[in-house]
C-alpha cells in the first residue's frame, strides 16, 4: 500500500493523460462521422461506407480503452484514499471524484458497444452519436477544477467543455482524417474531404482557444503567475506546443487550398504534417493532466529577477565533481532528525550541476556530430556513429543521477524504484540505451526493417513528454517552479527534435532537408542549456 501511495502522483498524471487522449479520439471520431463522413456520403459512395465502418471500429476501440482507463482511475483513487485517509474502501469508493470516473467509464463503455453494433447497422448511431458525445464531455467537464469553484463554476465548466470539444474535433479527428486520405482513391472525394476537415479544424481551434483563454484568465489570476508558478510554466509549455500545432495546421490549410491544381503533391505533404500533428497533440493532452491553478498558490512564487538569475549563463561551468562524502546521502542515519525533511547541502547542489553540465556536453556532441553528418560528405562516415555517444551518457546517468542509490549510495537498486522520481530516471536511462544502440545499427544498415528508423524519433518525443510530466515533488514550491522553468525548454526542444526527425523520414525535397537540420540544432540547444544549468 505504501508503495502505491508513493507512486500514485506520477501514475495519476500518466493515466489522466491517457484518458484525455482516448476521450479525444472517441469524441473526435463521432464528430468526424457527424460532420464529414455522413454529410459527404453521396460523394464518397462505396468508399464512404467502408470509411464509416473503419471509423466506427476505431471509435469502439478508443471508447473501450477510455472505459478501462476510467475504471482503473476510479479504482486507484479509491485505494489511494483508503490508504492515506485510513478509511474503509466502501467509504472511499463513495467519493465524488470516484463516482465521476465510474460514470465516465460507463458512458465510454456504452459508446464502445453502440459503435461496435453500428458497424453492422444494428443501432441508429447517427441519432445516438451527438447525445453520447455531449454526455461524455459534460461529465468530464463537471469533474474538473472548474466545477469546484465558488464563483463562476458554470461559466468555467462551459469553457472546459468547449476546450475539450475543440481538442477532440481537431486533435482527436486527425487519425480519422489520415484514414480518409488513405482510403479514398477519387481525387474529387479526397479534395472534398480535405476541405471539409480543414473547415472543421478552424472551428475546433476557435472553440479550443475561446475556452482556453477564459480558463487561463481565471486560473492564472495575475501576470506574475504565468512565469512564477508551476501551473504557469506548464501553461506556457502548452501554449508553445499549441503554436507548433497551429504552424503544422496552417501548412496543411495552405496545402488543402492547392489541391484543386495538384491533388497528388500537397495531399502527400498534408498526410505527413497530419501525422506530426497527432504526436504533438498527444503531448499537449498529457500536459493537460495538470497542476492546481496558479491563483490557488498565491505565496512562494518565483520573481522575474530570480528566474533571470537562474537562467543566466555563467562561466566557468562545473566539470569537477564534489566529494561524495560531503553529500547529504553520505550522512549516517543517526545524523538525520526523525520526521525532518531531507537536507539539501551545497555539495548536493554542486553534484547536481556537475551531472547536468557533463550530460550537456554529451548531448551537444551528438548534435554537432549529427549536423556534420549532413553538412560534410567527407566527415559523414565518421559522424554517423554519433548514436554511440548515448551509451556514454546512459552510463554516466546511471552512476550519477541518484547519488543515494547503489552503487554509490546506501539504497539498493530494487528498493530505490519505490521512489517515483528515481524510477523515472531509471526508465529514461533505459530508453537512452535502447534507442542509442538501435539508431546506431539502423544507420549502419544492420537493421533494414521499414519501421526501424522511426524508433528514434518516437523515443525522443516520448522521453520529452515524460520530462514535461516529470515532477520533482519538492516542499519548496518556489524552488520547484525554478527547476521546472529550467527543464521545460529542454522538453520542448526534445519534442521539436523527435517530430522534426519524423518529418525528415517522411517528407521529400527541400522540406526533408530543412527538417533534417532542425533536430540536430535542437539537440545542440538542449546540450548548451544543460551545460549552463544551475540550481542556485
Amino acid at each position: 500500500m505504501q508503495l502505491f501511495v508513493e507512486i500514485y502522483g506520477f501514475l495519476s498524471v500518466v493515466l489522466r493523460g491517457f484518458i484525455l487522449a482516448a476521450q479525444s479520439v472517441t469524441v473526435g471520431g463521432l464528430a468526424f462521422l457527424l460532420m464529414l463522413v455522413w454529410p459527404l456520403g453521396a460523394l464518397l459512395g462505396d468508399e464512404g461506407r467502408g470509411l464509416e465502418r473503419r471509423a466506427l471500429r476505431l471509435v469502439s476501440v478508443s471508447a473501450g480503452a477510455l472505459a478501462a482507463a476510467e475504471f482503473l482511475a476510479g479504482l486507484s483513487l479509491t485505494v489511494m484514499l483508503a490508504g492515506t485517509l485510513e478509511i474503509g474502501v466502501h467509504e472511499a469508493a463513495g467519493a465524488r471524484a470516484v463516482a465521476v470516473d465510474l460514470m465516465a467509464g460507463a458512458l465510454a463503455a456504452v459508446i464502445a458497444i453502440v459503435a461496435r453494433r453500428a458497424q453492422s447497422g444494428g443501432v441508429a448511431i447517427r441519432t445516438a452519436a451527438p447525445v453520447l458525445a455531449a454526455l461524455l464531455l459534460g461529465v468530464q467537464a463537471g469533474s474538473t477544477h472548474a466545477a469546484s469553484q465558488f464563483e463562476g463554476a458554470a461559466a468555467l465548466s462551459a469553457a472546459e467543455f468547449l476546450h475539450m470539444l475543440g481538442a477532440a474535433i481537431w486533435i482527436g479527428g486527425i487519425p480519422y482524417f489520415l484514414m480518409t486520405l488513405a482510403g479514398l482513391t477519387t481525387p474529387a472525394a479526397s479534395t472534398a474531404a480535405a476541405r471539409r476537415f480543414s473547415a472543421m479544424s478552424v472551428g475546433a481551434v476557435a472553440a479550443l482557444l475561446a475556452g482556453g483563454v477564459l480558463m487561463a484568465v481565471f486560473y492564472v489570476g495575475s501576470p506574475q503567475a504565468i512565469y512564477g508558478t508551476s501551473y504557469g510554466v506548464m501553461l506556457s509549455a502548452k501554449i508553445m506546443l499549441l503554436l507548433g500545432l497551429l504552424l503544422l495546421g496552417g501548412l496543411n490549410f495552405l496545402a488543402v487550398r492547392k489541391l484543386r491544381d495538384d491533388p497528388a503533391g500537397p495531399l502527400l505533404r498534408t498526410r505527413r504534417f497530419a501525422e506530426t500533428e497527432i504526436g504533438v497533440g498527444l503531448t499537449v493532452l498529457f500536459c493537460a493532466a495538470s497542476l492546481p491553478p496558479a491563483r490557488d498558490l498565491p505565496n512562494d512564487r518565483a520573481s522575474l529577477s530570480e528566474i533571470v538569475d537562474r537562467l543566466e549563463p555563467r562561466f566557468p561551468v562545473r566539470l569537477e565533481s564534489p566529494d561524495f562524502a560531503a553529500l547529504s546521502a553520505a550522512l549516517p542515519p543517526e545524523a538525520l532528525q526523525p520526521g525532518a525533511p531531507p537536507q539539501r547541502l551545497q555539495a548536493d547542489i554542486a553534484w547536481s550541476e556537475y551531472n547536468h553540465h557533463w550530460a550537456g556536453l554529451f548531448v551537444f556532441t551528438m548534435g554537432v556530430m549529427a549536423l556534420l553528418e549532413r553538412a560534410s560528405r567527407r566527415l559523414a562516415p565518421v559522424m554517423r556513429h554519433w548514436p554511440l555517444v548515448f551509451l556514454g551518457l546512459a552510463g554516466f546517468l546511471f552512476l550519477r543521477a541518484d547519488e543515494s542509490v547503489w552503487p554509490l549510495g546506501r539504497l539498493g537498486l530494487i528498493e530505490s524504484l519505490r521512489d517515483p522520481e528515481i524510477a523515472q530516471h531509471r526508465l529514461l536511462t533505459l530508453l537512452i540505451v535502447v534507442f542509442g544502440l538501435f539508431e546506431w545499427r539502423v544507420r549502419l544498415g544492420r537493421i533494414a526493417a521499414r519501421w526501424a528508423p522511426y524508433v528514434f524519433p518516437i523515443s525522443v518525443a516520448t522521453a520529452a513528454a515524460f520530462l514535461l510530466t516529470h515532477s520533482h515533488a519538492l516542499s519548496n514550491f518556489k524552488e520547484e517552479t525554478l527547476l521546472e522553468i529550467t527543464h521545460t525548454p529542454l522538453a520542448l526542444a526534445g519534442v521539436a527534435a523527435g517530430w522534426s526527425r519524423w518529418l525528415e523520414l517522411r517528407l521529400d525535397g527541400e522540406a526533408k532537408k530543412v527538417a533534417g537540420f532542425v533536430w540536430p540544432v535542437a539537440f545542440m540547444f538542449v546540450g548548451l542549456s544543460l551545460v549552463f544549468y544551475r540550481e542556485a
